[in-house]
Formats: structure tokens, sequence, C-alpha cells
């Protein structure tokens, strides 16, 4: 029914659109759209007794974008995934009792046992003007709280319907609405309720194991933003996610790069602020999702340096407020300039995270080498309100290095080493241990794509 909906929409504001744009001669192209994807992921806790996993994991989109008259574009995709050698990731820990956490996302967390499977990933059509454009469908998406994360085999994506207006190239404004969603680690499209709890759930408020999947209420996603550039070198953006039945969040952030005599300086400032809505899911206290009356804030700051070789900044985030600021780790990754790949900070009535970011490039920028440390301090453990995955503060360290083939386009490699310890160890339980603190976790990925 929302198909039929959505292109019932799309094609009478096409017919609107028209109106703007000018006849040209009639032209197809078919262009392919593949996109190889490797990824080897391991976990290990050294000198703990618990389970130690890894997974080697591969992944095939095939599709095509077909243009035609330069305003209509039909995007298709099919992806194939496979597990080609694992441990008994769908085991879980005996010691702690829990699932694993990283691995299995490389797969489908719905059946962690199935080795071999696929969705058709997207499925568009678009009708785009130099100032406006409509797109209905599947497709990918990249906002502030729900992304494609890109920290997988595959990328969530969402099916519903994307609008954006651009009267000046100062301006921009985009409205989505979202009906379903596929999310990285899995092979359905669900509604946006049923995503909820896909991955590790934590504790209902009470301190109670949550069972928010299946039991969570919430029947589509609309999110509208704004962006304004000040100047060459500065811009405010502003969005509003709406999750019927959940939450709204609403996220501003200002950046400029003033340009220096041969560097660039790096300066932005983020806040926002989160409330409840309806039932928060459900209007059963142990499987409500979020509080209705919560009301959190948010502010992150970054200042930073960056020339040819070398990009620096440091980062700060502070998160207050009454109740847990809420985002599905199903959705995307945080919004913060604090975010470091493979931890969230979601979840938490309070956090105070201080991070630092240093990347030198090699070569032309073939090669690259990064670093981030970080340090969040969390919401006491003890308090089931506010510490909603019962996580200690901890200390992450992430090295990595990306390399691009000079003779092979759109070929690219990119190794991650990631080390997070507990800031005060002091007897810590086994579940606030595993998948959490005192690991080492690593990936490779192997990544080619023809566009």
């Amino acid at each position: 029914m929302i198909q039929r909906i959505i292109l019932s929409i799309l094609f009478i504001l096409v017919s609107f659109f028209q109106g703007f744009s000018q006849d040209e001669e009639q032209k197809i192209i078919v262009r392919p759209d593949l996109h190889f994807r490797t990824f080897w992921m391991n976990t290990n806790y050294p000198g703990q007794d618990f389970k130690e996993d890894y997974a080697l994991g591969m992944s095939l989109n095939l599709g095509a974008l077909i243009s035609y008259q330069s305003h209509w574009k039909l995007k298709f995709g099919y992806r194939s995934f496979g597990n080609v050698t694992s441990s008994e990731i769908w085991l879980p820990d005996p010691t702690s009792g829990q699932a694993n956490r990283y691995e299995t996302g490389l797969f489908d967390l719905l059946d962690t046992r199935d080795r071999f499977f696929g969705k058709l990933e997207t499925l568009s059509l678009e009708y785009s003007t130099a100032k406006v454009g409509i797109k209905a469908g599947r497709m990918g998406i990249n906002t502030d709280w729900i992304n494609a994360q890109d920290g997988r085999l595959s990328p969530t994506v969402v099916e519903g319907l994307h609008v954006w207006f651009t009267p000046h190239s100062h301006w921009r404004f985009s409205v989505w609405g979202i009906g379903r969603m596929s999310i990285r680690g899995s092979s359905a499209w669900l509604d946006v309720g049923s995503t909820v709890g896909i991955y590790p759930a934590g504790r209902a408020v009470s301190g109670k194991p949550a069972e928010y999947f299946g039991n969570t209420a919430s029947d589509w996603l609309s999110i509208w933003e704004v962006e304004r550039k000040l100047g060459e070198d500065a811009k405010i953006h502003f969005s509003n996610t709406i999750a019927q039945n959940l939450f709204s969040t609403y996220w501003l952030s200002l950046e400029e790069n003033p340009q220096l005599k041969s560097s660039t300086l790096i300066l932005g400032f983020q806040a926002g602020f989160q409330h409840g809505l309806g039932e928060g899911g459900n209007e059963n206290v142990d499987l409500k999702y979020k509080e209705p009356d919560d009301k959190n804030f948010a502010l992150s700051g970054r200042v930073g340096w960056k020339n040819s070789r070398w990009t620096t900044h440091l980062n700060f985030t502070h998160v207050g407020g009454k109740g847990r600021w809420l985002s599905p780790r199903e959705w995307g990754k945080d919004a913060w300039y604090t975010f470091i790949p493979r931890e969230r900070n979601e979840g938490f009535e309070s956090v105070n995270a201080l991070m630092a970011y240093a990347e030198y490039r090699i070569d032309q920028s073939l090669v690259s080498l990064y670093g981030h440390l970080g340090f969040h301090w969390l919401t006491d453990t003890q308090d089931s309100a506010g510490n909603k995955y019962n996580f200690p503060s901890y200390r992450q360290v992430n090295l990595g290095v990306k390399y691009l083939p000079r003779k092979v386009k759109n070929l690219d490699f990119h190794l991650v080493l990631v080390s997070k310890e507990p800031l005060n160890d002091e007897n810590l339980s086994p579940n606030q241990i595993y998948n959490k603190v005192d690991l080492v976790h690593f990936n490779a990925i192997v990544n080619w794509k023809w566009n």
C-alpha cells in the first residue's frame, strides 16, 4: 500500500515540476552499479576468559542506474551476502551469557546461522531539475541520525519519499518520509517499529532486560532539513528527526573553515534537543523504548587544523537532561563530533566525551594513516534508568590505514585496530566487560565499486 501511495505522489509532483523544465532531446543512459565488499572481523579479550570470535564475510551488489532526458533516474540493486568462514558467532559467550555483538552484524541478525542470503536493496525512481527533486522507493540515506553508517557488509537503507528544493546556491531544503527500513545486519525490510531492538537491547528503565524487538510500535519516520551557506567558508545546518510514537530530535550545527596562508582552520559547534512522543513505543513501562516525558540536550564542539598532509581536531560533547538520549543503533551513527567507529554514546542520561583525531596522508593521498583517542565518562552503571547498556566509562583508541591503489579505479583497502579499556576496572561484572571493554577488535576491509 505504501509503495502505491509513494508512486502516486511522485507522479503528481513530477507533473507539476515538469512545468519548470525545458524540452530536450530524448536520451537514455545505462550505467552499471556494482559494489563488491569483503570484510574480516575478529574480537579478542586479552587476559580475560571470554569467547573470542572471527568472521570473513563478502557482499556483492548488482544493479544499474538508468537516466532518461537528464531529469529521470531509475536505480535498482540486489545485494547478496556470504559467510565465507567464521567461528560459532551464533552461540552466546559462556561466561557472561551475552550474544556476540560485532561479527554477527556482518550477516543477518535475525538468523545468525544463515550463511548465504540476499535482498533487493535499492529500487527507486527520481525526477530532478537544477532546483527541485523528488525520489521514491528504496534508497540510501545520509542524515544526522539516520544514515548508512558503513561499518559492515551493507549500509542501512530506507523505503519512502525524499523531496528537496534548492532555490538558491546558498540554500537547500529537504524532507524525508520513511515507512520501512532495511538495516545493516538484516536481510529483511521491516516497518519502523520492528527495527528497534534487533541489535543488543540493553535494559529497561526498571533494570529488567529490555524486550523492544516485536514490542515497539512506530509507523513512520520523518526528517526535515535546512542548510544555509554563510559565504565561502561557513554553513549552518538544522534537522528535525521525528520517530512516530517514540521521540523527536532537533539538531543544529554551525561550521566554519577559514582559510589561512597554506592551511585551513576547522571550527564547529553542535546543539541538540530530544523529547519523547506518544507512548514511547509501548504503554507497558517494561517494554517502553522512550519515556514520553524525557527531555534531553546535547552540546558538541570541534577545533582543528588541516593542510595538504595533515588533518587534526579536538572534540568535546556533553549530554544532559532528564532520561536517556536515544537513537536506535540500527538506524545510524551518532551525529556529535566525538563519535568513534565501533562504539556509540546513545542510551545515556549523562555523557562527557573528549576525543582527539589525527590523520596523515602519504603519496598524494593514496595512503592515509589515522588515529582516534577518546575518553567517555558515562552515567554510573548502577543507574539503570540513565545507563541503558550497563556500560562503564571507557577509553577508546582506533588506529587505521587506508590505501587507494593508483592503477585500479574505485578500489580501496582499509585496516582498523580498536582497543577499549574501562577508566575504572574495579569490580566490573562479566556483563560489563564482554562486548564493551577490555577488548581488542580488528577489521580488514576491501571495497570495489563500478558506477
